[in-house]
C-alpha cells in the first residue's frame, strides 16, 4: 500500500481553517499603511518637499539630488518608525517575478560606531550586477554592469523591515533590461498620441492617463498533496493524471459559496494587500474546481502592473500560511479550465475618459468613435505582434482550450456599435453619430426592481473585447507580467493615433472642415481595420478558415509566434514611438526563446523521472502481484476451464499492464535521445522550435499510457496524489 500518499491525503482532510482575528477598523483605516502615500508625504516631508515630489509624480519634472535626499531623510525616518530596517530596489527582470538586493540603513560613524542612514543616491539609484539575470546578450559575464533608478510615480512600501523601492533596470550601455522601463516610455508615448487627438475635441486635454484593472486567476491546493506531486513542485502543472470522474461538468464550483478554508485565506490575502495599498475589489469562485480569482479597483497602467507582481508575491506567501500552494500556472490540469488574467484596459483624458458612450453631444460620440475606431487599427496592423506578447510556454496550453480566447487576435464590438460604424463607413456627414444609452429590461417579478442592461454583451470567446468603457484583453496568462502586453497594445495604439492625427492635419491645412476631415479618415480606418472585427464564435472551426481569408495571424507554434517581435513593421513601430530599439527587442526574443525551450526541457526530465521510478515500478508491482494471483490459482485448481474462468481478467490486466509500460519506456528513451540531439543546436531560435516540434509531443503520448496505468492499477498501490485529491478542497 501506498501509505505515504494516504496519510498526506488523510492530513489534507484534517486539514482546518486558519482562522484570521476580525479586524475591528474598517479596510479604509488601514488601507496603504505600509505605503509612502501622500498622507505620509505631507506628514513626513517639508512642504517644499512634498510640492517638488508631487509634481515629479504627476508632471513628470525631474528631481534634484537636494530634493532627493530631503525625500530619503523623510522616508527613512517613517520606514524606521513602521520597524524597518533596510531598503531595496524593488524591480521586474525579464524572468516574470520580480528582485530584489536588501541593503542595512547603517554607515560607519567615524567614532567606531554606526549610524542609521539612507541617503538621496541611494533612494535614486542602485547597481545589481545585470549580466546573472536575462538579458539577451545585452551585457556579458564580463559585463556586469546594470542600474535600477527609482520609479516616483510608483509609491514606496514596506514589507517585513524592508523599505522596497519600486525601479527601472536597465545595463550600463542605457537598454532596458526589464519590463518597467519600456512600459513607462509606451505609457509617454500614448499620452503624446492621445493628447493630440482628444485636443481634436477638447482643447482644454492637457494629459491622457492608460488605465488597467487586471483580474487574477489562481488554484489552491493542499500544501501536502503538492509536495507529494513533483510534477507540480518542479513544473507548474501536473504532467500527468487522469481526469476526476467529477470536475466541473456540473458548473456547481462557479460563484459557489467559498470554502472555509479558502475564505480565512482570502481575508488575510486582502488584508495583507489593502495594507499595502492594492484596492482589492471582488472575489469569487472560478469555474473549475479549487479555482478562484481577485480583481482590484483600476488604477493607473503602471501602478497596476507593480501591484499585480506585489499581488501575486503576496498570494504565494499567505498561501503556505494557511497549508495551500497558490498554482498561477495558466493550465496546471488536464481537462479543465485553465487561469487567465483579463487586462481591462481604457483611456482617460484629466477633463474626462475617452472609451466612454454614449456622449451627450454628437462631437462627444466622435471622439469615442475616433478612439474605437483607432485602438482597433493598432489591433489589426500588430495582431501578430499582440499576440506575441501574451504567448508563453504554458500560456500556449490554456489558448483556445474552451475556457480561454483562441490563438487568433480578434475584437468584439457588440450590436450597436458595430452598426455604428457601418453606418459611419457608409455616410457623409455625423447624423448617425448617436449611442443608445444603458435600457432598462423589466423582469415581471414584482420584488425585483428594473435591471439596466449595457449597450454592450460580452463575448466570452473573443481576445479583445469592448465591454462598454473599456477593451479587455482576455488572453493574458495568469502567471504573466501584465506589462509584456500592454507595451505591446499601447505602442500600437500610439502609432494607430499619430497616424490618425496626420492625416486629419493634413486634411485641415487643405481647407477641410474638421469634422469633415475626421469622419473622411475614420472611414477609410473602418474599411482598413474591418478584419480585426468578429463578433462570432472564436471557438468554431469556420472562424479559423475566416481568420485566414482575413489575413490575420493564425500561427500556434509559440516560438514562431515570437518572430512578430523582429518583423520590420514591428521594430519600425517601437524605434518610431521611442519606446525599444532593435537591439533591445532582439535581446528580449533571444530571452523568450531560450526560455521556452528550457520549459519544455524540465518538462521532460521530470516525466522522465516520474515514468521510471515511479510508474513503471509501480505498475510492473502490480502486474507481479496479478501473475502471481494467476500462478497460485493455477496450482489450486485442476479443471482447466475453471482456471481460465478464474484468470482471463487477470491476465487481461497484465497484457494491458505490459502494452503501456512497455510504450512508456520506449518512448522516454527516444524523448531523451530527442532532447540529447535537440541540445545540440546552436541557435535558440532553432532550438526553440525543435523543443516545440520534436520533444513537446512526447509529453502527451506519454501521459495518455500513464493515466491509462492509473485506472488499471490497485489505488492503494499508485504513489502520486490523483486528481480527485488534489482538486477538491477539505
Amino acid at each position: 500500500m501506498s501509505h505515504l500518499r494516504f496519510k498526506v491525503v488523510e492530513e489534507a482532510f484534517k486539514k482546518r481553517p486558519t482562522f484570521v482575528e476580525p479586524s475591528t477598523e474598517r479596510p479604509s483605516a488601514y488601507f496603504g499603511k505600509y505605503v509612502f502615500n501622500k498622507e505620509k508625504m505631507n506628514r513626513y516631508l517639508s512642504a517644499d518637499t512634498y510640492e517638488k515630489l508631487t509634481k515629479a509624480i504627476e508632471q513628470g519634472a525631474p528631481l534634484t539630488m537636494d530634493v532627493a535626499d530631503e525625500v530619503a531623510k523623510g522616508m527613512k525616518q517613517w520606514a524606521m518608525d513602521m520597524g524597518a530596517t533596510h531598503c531595496t530596489h524593488w524591480f521586474q527582470p525579464l524572468t516574470e517575478g520580480t528582485a530584489e538586493k536588501h541593503d542595512a540603513f547603517v554607515e560607519h560613524d567615524g567614532e567606531g560606531g554606526m549610524i542609521e542612514h539612507f541617503s538621496g543616491k541611494q533612494l535614486i539609484q542602485q547597481e545589481p550586477d545585470a549580466s546573472s539575470f536575462p538579458n539577451g546578450g545585452i551585457r556579458s559575464t564580463f559585463e556586469a554592469r546594470g542600474y535600477s533608478a527609482w520609479d516616483p510615480s510608483s509609491p514606496v512600501f514596506i514589507i517585513g523591515d524592508t523599505l522596497m523601492i519600486p525601479t527601472v533596470f536597465i545595463a550600463y550601455t542605457g537598454e532596458a533590461l526589464d519590463y518597467k522601463a519600456p512600459l513607462k516610455k509606451s505609457l509617454g508615448a500614448i499620452d503624446t498620441a492621445a493628447t493630440a487627438v482628444a485636443q481634436l475635441f477638447d482643447e482644454k486635454v492637457k494629459r491622457v492617463t492608460t488605465n488597467l484593472g487586471w483580474e487574477q486567476e489562481y488554484f489552491l491546493v493542499d500544501e501536502g498533496l503538492y509536495a507529494a506531486r513533483p510534477d507540480l513542485l518542479l513544473t507548474g502543472r501536473t504532467l500527468m493524471g487522469h481526469e476526476s470522474s467529477k470536475n466541473q461538468q456540473m458548473d456547481d464550483h462557479y460563484f459557489g459559496a467559498i470554502p472555509e478554508r479558502v475564505a480565512e485565506f482570502m481575508k488575510e490575502l486582502e488584508i495583507r494587500s489593502l495594507e499595502l495599498g492594492i484596492p482589492c475589489k471582488t472575489r469569487h469562485n472560478e469555474v473549475a474546481p479549487n479555482q478562484f480569482e481577485l480583481a482590484p479597483i483600476y488604477e493607473e497602467c503602471n501602478l497596476a502592473i507593480d501591484h499585480n507582481m506585489l499581488f501575486m508575491m503576496i498570494m504565494r506567501n499567505v498561501a503556505r500560511k494557511h497549508g495551500f500552494r497558490c498554482l498561477l500556472h495558466e493550465k496546471p490540469f488536464a481537462g479543465i479550465n485553465g487561469s487567465g488574467k483579463h487586462n481591462n484596459w481604457s483611456l482617460t483624458t484629466d477633463t474626462g475618459t475617452l472609451l466612454h458612450a454614449p456622449g451627450k453631444t454628437p462631437e462627444e460620440n466622435l471622439r469615442f468613435v475616433t478612439f474605437i475606431v483607432e485602438t482597433l487599427m493598432g489591433v489589426y496592423r500588430h495582431n501578430g505582434l499582440l499576440k506575441a506578447s501574451i504567448m508563453s510556454a504554458t500560456n500556449a496550453h490554456r489558448l483556445g482550450g474552451g475556457e480561454a480566447p483562441p490563438a487568433i487576435i480578434s475584437s468584439f464590438l457588440g450590436e450597436q456599435i458595430s452598426k455604428l460604424l457601418n453606418e459611419i463607413e457608409g455616410s457623409h456627414d455625423d447624423q448617425h453619430l448617436t449611442l443608445d444609452s444603458k435600457h432598462g429590461v423589466q423582469l415581471d417579478i414584482p420584488q425585483i426592481p428594473e435591471l439596466m442592461v449595457d449597450n454592450t454583451d460580452r463575448n466570452r470567446t473573443s481576445p479583445f473585447a469592448f465591454t462598454g468603457n473599456r477593451f479587455e484583453f482576455r488572453a493574458v496568462g495568469a502567471s504573466a507580467n501584465c506589462a509584456s502586453a500592454m507595451i505591446a497594445l499601447n505602442t500600437a495604439v500610439a502609432e494607430a493615433l499619430t497616424n490618425f492625427r496626420k492625416r486629419v492635419d493634413e486634411r485641415l491645412t487643405n481647407g477641410m472642415d474638421k469634422t469633415e476631415a475626421i469622419l473622411e479618415v475614420l472611414r477609410e480606418d473602418i474599411r482598413t481595420c474591418r478584419p480585426i472585427h468578429f463578433d462570432g464564435n472564436g471557438y468554431s472551426e469556420e472562424w479559423q478558415e475566416e481568420a485566414k481569408r482575413r489575413g490575420l495571424d493564425c500561427e500556434t507554434s509559440a516560438p514562431i509566434v515570437f518572430d512578430r517581435y523582429l518583423d520590420n513593421q514591428t521594430i519600425e513601430m517601437f524605434e518610431n514611438m521611442k519606446v525599444m530599439n532593435r537591439h533591445e527587442l532582439e535581446a528580449r526574443n533571444e530571452i523568450k526563446w531560450e526560455t521556452y525551450f528550457k520549459k519544455i526541457q524540465i518538462e521532460s526530465r521530470v516525466l522522465g523521472d516520474l515514468c521510471m521510478n515511479h510508474i513503471i515500478p509501480v505498475a510492473t508491482k502490480y502486474q507481479t502481484l496479478l501473475a502471481t494471483n494467476v500462478h497460485k490459482m493455477q496450482c489450486a485448481f485442476d479443471d482447466a476451464e475453471l482456471i481460465e474462468q478464474l484468470t482471463c481478467y487477470n491476465v487481461d490486466l497484465i497484457k494491458k499492464i505490459n502494452k503501456h509500460t512497455k510504450f512508456i519506456a520506449e518512448a522516454v528513451d527516444e524523448m531523451v535521445e530527442k532532447r540529447k540531439e535537440v541540445n545540440q543546436i546552436q541557435n535558440v531560435r532553432s532550438k526553440a522550435i525543435a523543443y516545440h516540434d520534436e520533444v513537446a509531443p512526447y509529453l502527451e503520448s506519454i501521459r495518455f499510457h500513464i493515466d491509462r496505468l492509473e485506472l488499471i492499477v490497485e489505488d492503494d498501490m499508485w504513489t502520486l496524489p490523483k486528481y480527485r485529491e488534489l482538486l477538491f478542497i477539505r
